[in-house]
């Protein structure tokens, strides 16, 4: 898994506007991230938890769709979620730049 996670990184972080890149596991902990430590940290705890309950609400809605990406936006930033089997790897790019 280590090798599809760097290879994610090389390949996202070369896109124009990308600021960040945080991997987080199941449990909301970062593995690899360009961030500084107290910020990574705050994104992996924020992000986890929208997730779930991001996950949780698609499933009450239609319990056979399941949650493909989150993307929000605000004023200065687009956080974009991209869930898997057991990582989130979280992108976070000035908006209107598209990955």
């Amino acid at each position: 898994m280590a090798a599809e996670i760097e290879e994610m990184f090389k390949k996202m972080s070369t896109h124009e506007g990308v600021k960040g890149l945080l991997v987080i596991n199941a449990e909301g902990i970062p593995i690899r991230s360009t961030l500084e430590n107290a910020l990574q940290v705050q994104y992996a705890a924020l992000i986890h938890g929208f997730f779930l309950q991001s996950k949780n609400t698609i499933r009450e809605i239609n319990p056979q769709d399941t949650l493909d990406c989150i993307r929000l936006r605000s004023y200065k930033h687009e956080i974009m979620v991209f869930p898997s089997q057991d990582y989130l790897l979280i992108a976070i790019q000035e908006p209107g730049v598209k990955l």
